[in-house]
This record gives C-alpha cells, sequence and structure tokens, in this order.
C-alpha cells in the first residue's frame, strides 16, 4: 500500500477493510473474533478492541499457516468451529460466509472458492472426480496447465477447531516462498481421510486489496452494490453512478436523490425525502418528505423533520429543524434547535462557539430570521417572534416581539459626490 496505515484499515466507503470481514463474520453467527496482527500491528489491535474482538500477535512472518496457528494459544479450550478469513476481503458477505459454514456440515473441511475468468496470481484449486478439493496450488508453485485452472482459492476455510490447528501444526514449508501455506491444510487433511468441500462464491466477494489501484477497485465495486440494492428497494436515482454511499447508509424506498450525492457515515433518509444534486451528509438524519440541497451540507448530529427544507449552501451541525421549518439559502445552523414552520433568512448564522466552547441556539415554532442574522448563543428567539434583517442577537427575544439589533442608519446628504471629486483632484 506504500502506507504508514495498515493494509486493513485503509477505507472502503468509510469503513476499515477489517471491519467489513468482522461485520460480514458476526452477521454470519461468528461469535468469537480472532485478529493476527504483526508484532509492530498496535493500530490494528486498537481497531480491534474498539469492535470487541480478541487479536494475537503473529510474531514473524512465516506464512498464512503460520499466522493462522498463531491464534491457537488464545483459542485454548475452544471446541466449536473455527472460520479462518483473511482481513483484506471487503466485500464478503455474511451470506457467504454463513454458506461456507453449511459447507463444512459435509465432511468437516470447507474451502471458499470461486471461478474467474481471468484467475491472475490467484491459488488454484484442483478437484478430485467427486467435487472435492485435491489440493490448492499457489500461483508461483503452479505448472503451466495447473494455472490454466479457472477455480480459485477464496480465502476462507472452516473447520473444527481442534482438528484445523492440528493440520496446521503438521505444514511444512518446502515451496517457492518458503512459508507455511494454509492452502496445504487440505492435502494434510485427507491424508486423515477429511475431504474438503467447497463453497462457490461470487467473485466480487472475494476481491482482496493489496494496493491504492486495488483499493479503489474494491470501492467501485462495493458502490455498485450498494446501488443496486437501493434500486431494488425502490430508491430513484437518475444518475447513480455519481452517488456515493458509506457503509452503513440507510435509506428507505420513494427517496429521489439527485446526481452528485455524497453519503457518509450515520445518515438515514425516511420514505419521501428528497435529496437535491452535490449535497454532503453525513452523521445526519432526514425525515419524511424533506427536502435536501442542491449544494447543501448536512453534518454529524443533523436532525432534518418532516417536510422541511434545507436549502443551497446551507450548512447543519448539531442542529435540529422541526416540521416544515426552512432554511433555504446561505446559512449555518450549528448547536441549534428550530421550531416546525420556521423560517430562516438567508445569510443568518449561529454563533455558536467562541473558542473555548459551544453553546446552543433556540429557535421557536413559527419564528421568522430575517436575512443576514447573527444569533450569538446562548440565546432563545420566542414563537412567532421575528429578528429584522442585518440584525446582531445577544440576549433572549420573548415570543412574537420584533427584535431589531442594527445601528440607526445616518445618512449625509451630497457626501458621496464630494468624496469622489475629492478622490478625482487627488485631494485624498
Amino acid at each position: 500500500m506504500k502506507s504508514a496505515l495498515p493494509k486493513v484499515l485503509h477505507r472502503i466507503a468509510g469503513l476499515p477493510l477489517l471491519g467489513h470481514v468482522a461485520a460480514a463474520l458476526k452477521g454470519a453467527g461468528v461469535g468469537r473474533v480472532v485478529v493476527v496482527t504483526a508484532p509492530g500491528g498496535e493500530a490494528v489491535r486498537a481497531y480491534a478492541a474498539s469492535l470487541d474482538l480478541e487479536s494475537v500477535v503473529q510474531d514473524r512472518q512465516l506464512g498464512t499457516g503460520h499466522a493462522a496457528a498463531s491464534a491457537e494459544a488464545t483459542l485454548a479450550g475452544f471446541e466449536g468451529r473455527l472460520v479462518v478469513v483473511n482481513g483484506d476481503m471487503p466485500l464478503v458477505t455474511a451470506g457467504t460466509i454463513g454458506a461456507c459454514l453449511d459447507a463444512a456440515t459435509r465432511t468437516g473441511l470447507a474451502l471458499l472458492a470461486f471461478d474467474a475468468p481471468e484467475p491472475g496470481a490467484y491459488g488454484r484449486v484442483l478437484l478430485t472426480p467427486d467435487g472435492f478439493v485435491s489440493r490448492i496450488v499457489e500461483f508461483k508453485d503452479a505448472s503451466p496447465s495447473e494455472r490454466a485452472i479457472t477455480l480459485c482459492n477464496g480465502g476462507c476455510y472452516v473447520a473444527e477447531a481442534a482438528k484445523f490447528f492440528g493440520w496446521a501444526a503438521a505444514l511444512d514449508n518446502d515451496n517457492a516462498q518458503g512459508e507455511y501455506y494454509l492452502t496445504d491444510v487440505p492435502g494434510l487433511a485427507a491424508k486423515e481421510g477429511v475431504r474438503c468441500a467447497i463453497a462457490l462464491a461470487d467473485p466480487v466477494e472475494v476481491t482482496g486489496v493489496n494496493s491504492r489501484a486495488e483499493l479503489a477497485e474494491a470501492e467501485h465495486l462495493f458502490q455498485q452494490r450498494a446501488r443496486s440494492r437501493l434500486l431494488a428497494e425502490g430508491v430513484t436515482m437518475t444518475a447513480p453512478e455519481t452517488v456515493f454511499l458509506a457503509h452503513d447508509t440507510r435509506i428507505e424506498n420513494d427517496v429521489e436523490i439527485e446526481p452528485f450525492v455524497v453519503f457518509g457515515s450515520g445518515v438515514t433518509v425516511k420514505s419521501g425525502a428528497r435529496i437535491r444534486g452535490h449535497s454532503h451528509l453525513e452523521g445526519a438524519s432526514v425525515e419524511s418528505g424533506a427536502i435536501i440541497g442542491p449544494f447543501a451540507r448536512l453534518r454529524p448530529g443533523a436532525v432534518i423533520g418532516e417536510n422541511a427544507h434545507v436549502g443551497n449552501f446551507v450548512e447543519v451541525k448539531n442542529a435540529a429543524l422541526g416540521k416544515g421549518a426552512k432554511a433555504n439559502h446561505l446559512t449555518y445552523l450549528g448547536d441549534a434547535r428550530v421550531g416546525a414552520g420556521a423560517n430562516i433568512g438567508a445569510g443568518t448564522i449561529t454563533c455558536n462557539y467562541d473558542g473555548f466552547t459551544k453553546a446552543m441556539t433556540e429557535i421557536g415554532e413559527g419564528a421568522f430570521i430575517g436575512s443576514d442574522t447573527a444569533l450569538v448563543a446562548p440565546v432563545k428567539v420566542g414563537a412567532g417572534a421575528i429578528t429584522a434583517a442585518g440584525s446582531v442577537i445577544t440576549r433572549d427575544v420573548a415570543p412574537d416581539a420584533l427584535a431589531i439589533a442594527r445601528g440607526a442608519l445616518t445618512e449625509k446628504p451630497g457626501w458621496a459626490r464630494a468624496f469622489r471629486d475629492r478622490k478625482k483632484k487627488g485631494q485624498g
């Protein structure tokens, strides 16, 4: 990856690769996950802990078989089935891991495999006449005829824990890489009379990431899959290829999404809402009938109520807009609560931060905030109140009152013409 960041912490759709794999494992019912890390993998171990995963250090990098065997001490006494999966497969699903678990019930050992028209450098899976794994050959060790095989190793194994660790202990490193290959496990199992069944996966699901180019391709594949799912669920996207979704984006049917919209993590959009073009949403919820954008930004903590409007060049952060409230242009609402039916004029800002603390602005139901109003928090504008355009509101405004906080207009007749004349004569 040519990066100071460990590979499995690079992100797809806002979630580290490892997070995607962990989610798939938990979705398949795996109750305990152990992450094998390198000695310098403190960041990976910290992330694993944040997901309530265990971790173990592989003291030396001696291959995939050695890596999996490193978890034996941590899993001492565990008598259930063991799933071994690569940490850089962000597109694998719970259903596919479940299929591998099911396949293992046939013989006691299963491998995830996929058929690739252009298999590249993947390990090849050789089958017996009755469809079980004969052996797996790494690309560098494969003969020309073996490289012509299109059935490839998907990097996921299932076996009883005790059996698996016994086979892992028997691995040798007599190969081109001088490493202990996990791919030799089916051959060792066969010597004990245990055949290895296969579960076939969609090639997209076993996409690995070993470079920035592959990271970008995995992102592309994730987005395609996520867009297709939303379209099938009744979401309208006029140009789906321009819409980018996060791993946890939740959008109900009958939502309309215009071109060039980006969803960051933590967004929920309810049925009937409309997200207009060039908008960016993150950590926000949008209720039914609301309209967002175009060119709007919803930051974490934004809660947009039913039928509310957030228009062009409006930014909302940690603020709630009540039912039918409107902020249609050129506004910043941060750390605020806006009542139902309130109208926020163009150029309004909530002055929520003094360099040390952030304070709340409360705007009551039906209030009208005049254009270019600065609301200096903490401050409350009562229900039905009006602030005059250009005001700086520093004190609470009573319900139904008009607040005017701007300097009186002073006019000097003829001053502008005299000023221009002096400038033209060079008199300053």
